[in-house]
């Protein structure tokens, strides 16, 4: 009797494994372009829906691993480093119904392609607000108040006797700031640094949002207006075919020579030729940057050279919280597209 229930068991067991085998076969097949936080992983490993394969690195999977890669599968988890492009999605092949990226931009992803295909696409905004904003005021002080040059004059030996013009900067008591791009970012922005005695928001965006406006007291004025009137031009807009180079020389020539120019949106939405002139001639007083063309931006570049230029290397959402935010949410936009259910956040295309 025991022998016979020992083999009954033995026998389920081995039934149930072969089940396994057999729905592993079937499960549908995800691909991860790099290593991602480990809340991301585990959202994915503990749902046990999906086969999944990862190019394990911390630096972006080849050109060429990823179309080999992508053949057959059912959903791609990217980063904002891979184009998916037709060449991509062309390989992947019909399969392929979900993309979902850990980002908030989408300047990456060709859109139209995924539409005409029918692929759904999932993105991380909200998570990642807060941590942008944190760093937008960060870059903001280092670059209004010189402490990256003042850093290196303690460290070379240029730090004398008290000077009363040395290393001054400019302070946000009384000023105006203009932001460019009134989203869930900017708002975010406008209530850390109102605190600082900040005298006037001013805002311009591709049409007034008078509700969010009101909310938060910002006035709603041209681009030319804003170019004007801001002490600090806070640039926190999505990158758009509108928005691609329009921090130019035209709007530099019009901003005043004190001053403070700070971008941490998309690298293309500023003209770096025209903002090198802008800072070298002192047209403005100085600008501070997370976001580049290219990333990372060459060490020779002459931006690097410019002492009134402070330059992350893309770091506004590197918070360990917030990384771990955006990688979990790409997994449940992903894990919701594979079951046809509706993403927490969705790209409508």
């Amino acid at each position: 009797n025991v022998l016979h229930k020992t083999l009954v068991a033995q026998l389920n067991t081995c039934c149930r494994l072969q089940a396994m085998k057999t729905a592993g076969k079937n499960l549908p097949k995800v691909y991860i372009t790099r290593r991602i936080p480990p809340d991301g992983l585990k959202a994915l490993q503990q749902a046990g829906s999906c086969e999944i394969e990862q190019w394990d690195s911390d630096d972006p999977v080849p050109r060429s691993e990823l179309l080999k890669k992508v053949s057959g599968i059912h959903a791609l988890y990217c980063l904002l480093t891979e184009k998916i492009d037709k060449e991509v999605l062309d390989a992947a092949g019909p399969s392929l119904t979900v993309v979902s990226t850990m980002s908030v931009g989408y300047d990456h992803l060709s859109l139209e392609e995924l539409k005409n295909r029918g692929i759904r696409v999932g993105f991380t905004p909200d998570v990642l607000t807060e941590a942008v904003a944190e760093l937008t005021i960060a870059l903001l002080l280092a670059t209004s108040r010189r402490l990256i040059e003042a850093v290196e004059e303690a460290k070379n030996g240029g730090w004398g006797t008290w000077k009363p013009l040395w290393m001054c900067g400019s302070g946000l008591t009384e000023s105006t700031v203009g932001i460019l791009g009134l989203g869930r970012i900017g708002e975010a922005i406008v209530n850390r640094l109102r605190p600082f005695g900040v005298n006037k928001f001013l805002y311009n965006d591709i049409a007034p949002r008078e509700e969010l406006a009101a909310k938060i007291s910002v006035d709603f004025v041209s681009l030319e207006e804003l170019a004007k009137q801001s002490d600090f031009l806070i640039v926190c807009c999505a990158l758009t075919p509108e928005t691609q180079g329009m921090c130019n020389k035209q709007l530099f020539s019009k901003m005043k020579r004190s001053a403070v120019f700070i971008n941490t949106s998309r690298g293309a939405v500023v003209n770096q030729e025209d903002l090198y002139h802008a800072l070298a001639s002192g047209q403005i007083a100085s600008a501070g940057l997370d976001v580049t063309v290219p990333e990372p931006l060459p060490t020779n570049h002459p931006l690097f050279k410019l002492k009134n230029c402070v330059i992350l290397p893309h770091i506004a959402s590197a918070t360990v919280e917030t990384r771990n935010a955006m990688a979990a949410l790409a997994a449940h936009n992903l894990l919701a597209g594979l079951k046809g259910e509706a993403m927490p956040k969705e790209l409508k295309l």
